[in-house]
């Protein structure tokens, strides 16, 4: 970033397995550092040293391509971001895929083709960066990094925590409803679950409303686990029509909720206190009768003892 604000590093590299952020570096700290437990006690120093160096390497390379991109889009100043994503997956099936995207201030800039081995120019700025990148050897080095270097760190960082990455904890999924100018909104919330991948969608009668539900997206909680909530608008009359559906690795089979009916609670107690009131009248009027039959000379009565 030219302009990160107050505080702020200019330069971040962040490593994700499974969605959740293990190491870390930025141009603040300039050093590798792990963010897991697990991740700490799996390596050891020169492994660190080794991150710290490849890291410290590339933001010296980005703070030139930042200059390099502000130079072709015609920029003198402002904030501008440069962002890169790369990694690879290993599927059910054994199979793998590897990307790597570049973006600029928001918006697609270059990405590559492990399988053509080329790379994409998504404006006419990043046509230079393309012919350059393919002129060079940079198409098969990233094949060979996004087929076999990054698959087989994968594997070992998926050892190296799999006590923790392989763990299965279900949410807890509460659905309610908020009523307001002719509107019922439905919202479904899923707490305390791992791993991170969810799915929450909203059916009626069966049918998945894709289109009407708006996703609130997951948010890690203090504890290692994730929170989200996907809502959506419908007719007050409708609300019983509609249930929630959510798919977990933790769930052998997706969970419908429904709208939990609103609680009986109040009308209970106020029962009971009708109860307890007739129930005080009648041996109000039970001791004025046993006063008078007693006569004057009853001197009174003992309280009985609380429960």
């Amino acid at each position: 970033m030219t302009d990160p604000g107050p505080g702020m590093p200019w330069f971040v590299i962040v490593g994700y397995v499974d969605g959740e952020g293990f190491v870390r570096y930025d141009s603040t700290v300039r050093r590798t550092e792990p963010r897991t437990e697990w991740m700490k006690a799996a390596v050891d120093a020169e492994y660190w040293d080794g991150q710290t160096r490849i890291a410290q390497g590339s933001e010296q390379v980005n703070r030139v391509n930042l200059v390099t991109l502000r130079e072709r889009f015609n920029q003198s100043g402002g904030s501008h971001t440069r962002q890169r994503m790369y990694g690879c997956d290993i599927l059910e099936d054994g199979t793998t895929r590897g990307y790597s995207q570049h973006a600029y201030d928001g918006r697609d800039f270059i990405a590559f083709d492990k399988d053509t081995q080329t790379f994409t120019a998504a404006v006419p700025e990043a046509v230079p960066t393309k012919v350059k990148w393919e002129g060079l050897d940079e198409p098969e080095r990233w094949k060979q990094y996004l087929e076999e270097t990054c698959v087989e760190w994968l594997r070992r960082y998926v050892e190296y925590g799999k006590a923790e990455l392989g763990r299965r904890e279900q949410p807890e999924v509460r659905v309610s409803g908020k009523e307001a100018g002719g509107i019922l909104t439905l919202s479904c919330r899923a707490h305390g679950f791992y791993p991170r991948p969810i799915v929450i969608s909203w059916m009626k009668d069966g049918m998945v409303q894709d289109q009407e539900t708006h996703s609130g997206g997951t948010t890690p909680n203090s504890d290692g686990t994730y929170y989200a909530c996907a809502s959506i608008d419908v007719l007050p009359e409708d609300g019983h029509k509609y249930q929630c559906r959510v798919e977990h690795a933790s769930l052998s089979q997706p969970g419908l909720y429904s709208l939990e009916p609103p609680s009986n609670l109040v009308p209970i107690l106020a029962g009971v206190a009708v109860a307890i009131v007739a129930l005080a009248i009648v041996a109000g009027v039970g001791f004025v009768i046993w006063r008078r039959s007693a006569g004057k000379k009853e001197k009174g009565y003992n309280i009985a003892p609380g429960e």
